[in-house]
């Protein structure tokens, strides 16, 4: 049943983003970064990056939807 987890290139789009993303944080206190380096301790470092994907195409696919600018919430 592979035909159910979407288009495998935007896919692996999203998952190297995310791993750029990852590889990147540093110290960072923003509420994301937070949010990873717990998932990445509690989880692992490859399921924080896909989870990290999964959120971003999330947040993508309700943009879209919505048919809205991306807004970062200022904390």
């Amino acid at each position: 049943m592979a035909y159910l987890r979407g288009d495998k290139y935007l896919r692996m789009c999203l998952v190297h983003g995310a791993r750029a993303v990852v590889a990147k944080l540093g110290d960072k206190q923003d509420h994301v970064s937070c949010w990873v380096r717990d998932l990445i301790q509690r989880r692992g470092y490859l399921r924080a990056v896909v989870a990290l994907a999964a959120r971003n195409a999330r947040l993508i696919w309700t943009l879209m939807m919505k048919r809205e600018d991306y807004r970062p919430s200022q904390n």
